[in-house]
């Protein structure tokens, strides 16, 4: 059953990725949404659920939270890291130091391809549990898969990617909650290192948004509509949480 519920989350991730890719000629307020998506996530979805999981204390603060810092401050390091060495090499080609950083993009990509699996992993511990809870992390599964898939493709190709890598990451992602799915019937993650690893992954998706995304959207489109679609992209992860019962 829970394999099954996978095919579903497979499904909506591409078809969120195909949305990300037929709006391009709006491409500020696909920015803008995906920056929206991505704050509710983190904000409604992984860091209580890592606060839950981890949330033991590290000298006066929950660990989760250590890791959700520490995830912020690393994708900033790398993001920075990686922006110096391509100016550094643009100057020595004379290309413009200003370019984007493919690797940032193909990294943060990656990562929702991990949390993806880590969705389905969650999802088929949850129904060894029993149908009820099953059902519950297959709503909210499924649902914000498809803010996965957007997300996903649109990080990939924000970054100055090939559209060919873009689909590859959102392929990978979309095949990420079966394997996850599969994967639970022959193992089981502590639930301190699943919440660990969230408030880390929190930390560094709040970076992109906040950072790279919104900036982006609002760069050369200041309007009122871009920021409505990151207000509706919060929205919606904020109902996909109420409706699966937190």
């Amino acid at each position: 059953m829970a394999v099954l519920v996978a095919l579903g989350a497979f499904l909506m991730t591409l078809f969120g990725g195909w949305v990300a890719q037929r709006v391009t000629d709006r491409r500020h307020l696909v920015l803008g949404l995906a920056g929206g998506l991505m704050l509710g996530v983190v904000g409604l979805d992984l860091l209580p659920e890592a606060l839950e999981a981890a949330g033991e204390e590290v000298f006066g603060v929950p660990q989760a939270l250590l890791l959700f810092v520490g995830g912020f401050l690393f994708a900033h390091v790398v993001e920075r890291l990686l922006a110096t060495r391509r100016a550094a090499h643009g100057a020595e080609t004379g290309r413009k130091a200003d370019e984007r950083t493919p690797q940032v993009g193909l990294v943060a990509a990656g990562a929702m391809v991990l949390h993806s699996l880590m969705d389905g992993i969650a999802l088929g511990a949850a129904f060894q549990v029993g149908g009820g809870m099953g059902a519950t992390v297959a709503l909210a599964v499924v649902t914000h898969d498809f803010a996965d898939g957007f997300n996903t493709y649109t990080l990939t190709s924000l970054y100055g990617n090939e559209r060919r890598k873009a689909l590859a990451m959102l392929v990978a992602d979309a095949l990420a909650p079966v394997a996850g799915a599969g994967l639970a019937t022959l193992l089981t993650l502590p639930e301190e290192l699943l919440g660990s690893y969230l408030g880390f992954f929190g930390g560094a998706l709040l970076y992109l948004a906040a950072a790279e995304i919104l900036p982006e959207a609002h760069h050369d489109h200041p309007a009122r509509t871009t920021l409505l679609c990151t207000v509706a992209g919060v929205g919606f992860i904020w109902l996909v949480v109420g409706l699966s019962g937190g």
